[in-house]
Formats: structure tokens, C-alpha cells, sequence
């Protein structure tokens, strides 16, 4: 049943920053990962535009090509939602990173960095690293289509015991 799986991206979904006020004075915020037909939402934080969600989110990774879709939406009782923003994360750097032999590679050591650019949605410098005996990636993402705002994130890599793992990728 796993066979067909790479693995496991956990996505911590940290924070929001300076999100966009979509009701009279704030916003009630929540977050939506799409990654092709799967979607994993976080709950809604009432009145706030910086809001502190610290959830995991997982997602089981079929294809590294298909990116992930972050969208931010204010959450209204008497009518639809309103969009706050999206933004995409490209993981292909990632798991090309988590293909690597890192067996020999310190915990806390940056392998990778990868700079903000017209081609992703990152607000700073992110950096890819290994912690935990794991890869990691801290972004903060500027969302996109909106005044402003940030999503802070965390990705974690996680291995699926049966699964076919990165061997064939």
C-alpha cells in the first residue's frame, strides 16, 4: 500500500506575520496546504493578524515535481471566506538534499541555501540543514495577490517503513 511513496514532508506551519485585515479590525486566519488532490488545513485563529499556529501538517509524498500550494484564507460565518494570500513551495532542492549521504554530516550544519528570487515566494534567505538525525528547512514565505504578509514554516523529512524511499527517485 506504501509502496509507491518517497516519504513524509511534515510542515510546521509556525506563524503568520502582518497579515492583511479582511474583517473591520483583523482577520480570522487559517491555512491550506494543497499538494495535487491531497489538502491539509490548520484551525482558524479568531481575531488576529499574527497569528501563532505552531501545527504539523504531513503530507505523503508521491512526487517531488508537483509543488505545494499555501493559501491563507479569513475565515466569515455569513459569507464565502476571503483569500489573505498564496504562495508555492518548490521542494525539489529539498529532497535532493534528503537524497544525499548525510551520515557523516554534524547535526546543525546548513547543506544548502537557497536565496529569494523572482521564481519563489521566499521573504529572507532559507536555509536546508540537518537536525535531529533529519533534513529540515526553515521559510518564511511572502504571500502573494495580497497587501501583505508572511507565513513562517518548518519542513521535516520522515521515512515510511515499506515505502520505496528516494532509492528510485
Amino acid at each position: 500500500m506504501v509502496e509507491h511513496l518517497l516519504g513524509l514532508l511534515k510542515v510546521k506551519v509556525r506563524k503568520g506575520v502582518n497579515l492583511a485585515v479582511k474583517d473591520v479590525s483583523s482577520s480570522d486566519p487559517y491555512v491550506v496546504l494543497r499538494m495535487g488532490q491531497k489538502k491539509l488545513k490548520t484551525k482558524v485563529i479568531k481575531k488576529n493578524t499574527n497569528p501563532v499556529w505552531d501545527e504539523e501538517l504531513t503530507l505523503s509524498i508521491e512526487d517531488p515535481n508537483i509543488p505545494i500550494r499555501v493559501n491563507v484564507y479569513d475565515e466569515d460565518l455569513l459569507s464565502r471566506d476571503d483569500s489573505m494570500g498564496h504562495a508555492e513551495i518548490d521542494i525539489r532542492t529539498f529532497i535532493e538534499v534528503v537524497k544525499r549521504d548525510l551520515s557523516n554530516v554534524p547535526n546543525g550544519t546548513v547543506i544548502q541555501k537557497i536565496t529569494p528570487s523572482p521564481q519563489n515566494c521566499l521573504a529572507e534567505e532559507s536555509g536546508i540543514y540537518k537536525a535531529e538525525g533529519t533534513v529540515m528547512q526553515d521559510l518564511t514565505l511572502r504571500l502573494k495577490d495580497v497587501q501583505c504578509g508572511d507565513i513562517v514554516l518548518r519542513l521535516t523529512w520522515g521515512m515510511i517503513p515499506g515505502a520505496r524511499g528516494l532509492e528510485r527517485f
